[in-house]
């Protein structure tokens, strides 16, 4: 897999590294990286052979957020001829074209099939730090530093963080630091529950890669994307019992697949699993089962 303009993509031993690649701008987000972040997710999870994804920044950080060196237009939406209106004039909030690119990148790692695992490096600021929100695990070296500065900016959470922030670090934490807008350090991400590791920065990869190796090497690929799929969207359920209909059609599903004859067999001959069911052909009949009038 070749670079392109703002990111690159490796894959080695079933684990994708995804870094964002403009370090001489401190890896800030502009319309090509959104776009190719996005592309890069599609990559992945049309790759059998990618079971994992760590997510890092090159150079000294991980984002600094949007680039900002073409003023407000960073922050502007709508067409060439200006923001959709409807007939009495007003601004058609619904038309798809002022759709927040950072959420476009977030909601699109939010439905990838793949395990993420953000490693971060350095800096990590308002869109920089709203996109590792669906990531699944969150590294921080010890010189990160964190900052959801919207309201320093004049504006408001992007990215999907209103959904995201609170359900990580609880709402008090999530408010503290947006409404702020303060700059804070890998020790309180870490106590606030933003990142689940500190690490010394020559350590970061490798323990990103080791978590990554670990799903890869021993998980199977269906069951992963399955219950990545379910911890997330649960965290929306109004009752258990949205939660046991799922975890029913999974069982079933699940328990009559190739895969669990060989996770049953490769146990009792003690020797480690081959799952042969891949994402892109062998997810069951009932994903995505969200789009069903029930789940709504």
């Amino acid at each position: 897999m070749s670079d392109t303009s703002t990111i690159s993509l490796t894959v080695e031993s079933g684990v994708a590294t995804l870094t964002l690649n403009r370090p001489d701008a401190m890896n800030a987000f502009n319309a090509a990286m959104s776009r190719e972040l996005i592309e890069a997710f599609d990559e992945i999870d049309g790759n059998d052979a990618i079971r994992a994804v760590v997510v890092t920044g090159a150079g000294r950080a991980f984002s600094a957020g949007a680039d900002l060196s073409e003023g407000t237009a960073a922050f502007e939406a709508g067409t060439s001829d200006g923001l959709p209106r409807k007939d009495d004039g007003s601004i058609d909030y619904t038309d798809a074209s002022i759709r927040d690119p950072g959420g476009l990148m977030t909601l699109r790692i939010f439905e990838t099939l793949k395990p993420v695992i953000g490693a971060i490096n350095g800096v990590s600021i308002g869109i920089g730090a709203t996109v590792t929100l669906p990531m699944d695990i969150r590294l921080a070296s010890t010189k990160a530093r964190f900052g959801f500065v919207f309201t320093r900016r004049g504006i408001v959470p992007e990215g999907a963080s209103a959904f995201f922030l609170p359900r990580i670090s609880g709402i008090s934490k999530a408010l503290e630091w947006c409404c702020s807008g303060r700059i804070f350090d890998a020790e309180e991400a870490l106590s606030g529950g933003l990142v689940s590791e500190v690490l010394e920065p020559d350590a970061l990869m490798d323990r990103a890669r080791e978590l990554a190796a670990e799903i890869a090497d021993n998980a199977a690929p269906v069951s992963v994307a399955l219950t990545r799929q379910m911890m997330w969207r649960g965290l929306g359920f109004q009752h258990p019992m949205e939660a046991h209909r799922v975890d029913s059609r999974g069982v079933v599903a699940r328990g009559r697949s190739a895969d669990a004859k060989e996770g049953v067999m490769s146990f009792l001959e003690k020797r480690p699993a081959e799952f042969p069911d891949t994402v892109s052909g062998d997810m069951p009949d009932f994903f995505p089962w969200w789009d069903e009038p029930e789940y709504r």
